[in-house]
């Protein structure tokens, strides 16, 4: 039984406040409308997200779904409060790896989990989701923000997301493709993108102690915090626009595992690839970590892109085409390896000067 005379225990004295919730939603509701599409069913607030699929447009179509968040670069948003750009980063890691089968990325969701709900700070974040959305061309459909009092700390917050794809039967993309002498083509990253920030942020903050504010004559005088909180570079529409202009036999997406580690997945056991290093500089924020930190060469391949943040696999007649699509979509791209007998992925030789 309930006592008149002390006051009742209610959800948000407990940490959770409903009310700012729903303006979280009605803030969001503007970020999510710039991403539809025609097939876009009803709005956002339901229980589901609905998507049409049009039946006149696809033969024998495929899904093709993945799922990912932005890890610990968003203790650098956090340290830096900018919220802006972590959205992107969560579509790219999704979107691009739904991409590199040939599929077109058709929707997302995403999943806000937060020590309290702060509307405005909602809001930023999933402009940032809608902004790489409409880059990739998939609608975000739906998402989720669950405050966790006691979880997380007031201004803490996790940021994750799920996409579907779909690609036709016979245009999907992988290591069946593949053959002897094909040629690799490397698409430049933007930076980091969303891999490895643990390590980063123990060499260069913990160990180097370097200021996020601060310019770095290493990074051309740009701010630690600027280099670290660059956007992921989506390319789900390169890739599309690649695959239909010129004979593509794989993609591989340059994330945890790096170039060696994520390349190999579309590999055919009974082939080999070899990097060559000396194609491409490293890039300048890559350098500084492993310099200050000492770190040793195959574990900087192992941890980060290097710089290169998608391979694209294809025959010899079709590099030049697709190397000359890729610059006009302003793409820096360059060859990078080729295929051969064998087994593994092998890098060699050393990088050009920066």
């Amino acid at each position: 039984m309930t006592d008149p005379d002390r006051p009742g225990v209610t959800y948000r004295a407990s940490g959770v406040d409903i009310q700012a919730g729903d303006r979280a939603v009605e803030l969001i509701r503007a970020q999510v409308a710039r991403t539809n599409r025609p097939e876009v069913v009803g709005g956002l607030g339901g229980f589901a997200g609905l998507f049409a699929i049009d039946p006149t447009r696809w033969r024998q179509p495929l899904l093709a779904t993945s799922t990912d968040g932005v890890g610990t670069k968003l203790a650098i948003a956090r340290a830096m409060d900018r919220h802006t750009t972590v959205g992107l980063d969560l579509v790219g890691m999704v979107v691009d790896d739904i991409v590199v089968c040939g599929a077109e990325p058709l929707f997302l969701t995403d999943y806000i989990a937060c020590g309290r709900v702060v509307p405005e700070l909602m809001e930023a974040i999933v402009s940032g989701v809608a902004d790489g959305c409409a880059l990739a061309g998939c609608a975000l459909i739906g998402g989720e923000i669950a405050e966790h009092p006691g979880l997380l700390e007031p201004g803490e917050y996790d940021l994750a997301g799920a996409g579907v794809g779909m690609v036709e039967a016979d245009d999907l993309l992988g290591a069946d493709r593949v053959r002897a002498g094909d040629v690799v083509i490397a698409l430049a990253s933007s930076g980091l993108h969303a891999n490895g920030y643990s390590l980063a942020r123990r060499v260069l903050l913990e160990m180097a102690g370097l200021p996020l504010g601060g310019a770095l004559d290493e990074l051309d005088g740009a701010t630690l915090g600027e280099s670290l909180l660059t956007p992921t570079r989506i390319y789900a529409r390169d890739c599309l626009a690649l695959a239909a202009e010129v004979e593509i036999h794989a993609f591989a997406h340059i994330t945890g595992g790096g170039l060696a580690g994520n390349l190999a997945r579309v590999i055919p056991d009974r082939l080999s690839a070899v990097l060559d290093r000396g194609s491409w500089a490293l890039p300048a924020i890559f350098r500084l970590i492993a310099d200050r930190g000492c770190v040793v060469t195959d574990e900087m391949e192992s941890t980060f892109n290097e710089g290169i943040g998608m391979l694209a696999v294809l025959p010899p007649v079709a590099v030049d085409p697709a190397l000359a699509m890729l610059k006009s979509r302003d793409v820096p791209a360059w060859v990078v390896g080729e295929v051969r007998a064998g087994r593994g992925v092998t890098l060699v030789g050393e990088h050009r000067a920066g």
